[in-house]
């Protein structure tokens, strides 16, 4: 075997195990029985969500509307049709609506007293959509 073919499935592996970290601590948030507290969007996220909305009108529910329900019902975990690919969204509590009411952990706001568990699963899907 080849030196690029070592290195390759190394990284394989490296990503593989990610992907099973991630996927991990979604499922633990996806338990909760209780709402999870919403701590807001990541400002440059909003600054996106908002140029998106504006752009595609009607395609989804408006991000605003959706920050006012997660601030009024907290926040839920949950996975897609596929729970294995990593597919994971947060939705306002009372909504199962992933095709309108979901938005990206990673467009979660960071903040000191949040659930260290989220706090994890945000960081690493946003280390998973940095481009080497």
């Amino acid at each position: 075997m080849t030196e690029p073919d070592e290195t390759s499935r190394k990284a394989e592996k490296q990503t593989r195990l990610k992907i099973e970290q991630y996927i991990t601590l979604a499922e633990k948030l996806s338990l909760y029985l209780e709402p999870i507290p919403f701590s807001g969007i990541d400002e440059e996220s909003l600054v996106r969500l908002r140029f998106t909305d504006s752009q595609y009108p009607g395609f989804s529910t408006p991000i605003d509307k959706i920050i006012t329900r997660m601030e009024q019902e907290g926040i839920k975990i949950t996975f897609g049709t596929h729970p294995g690919s990593g597919n994971v969204y947060v939705l306002p509590y009372l909504s199962n609506d992933i095709e309108n009411d979901s938005i990206s952990p990673r467009h979660l706001k960071l903040s000191v007293d949040m659930d260290e568990v989220l706090k994890s699963l945000i960081l690493a899907n946003k280390a998973s959509q940095k481009v080497p």
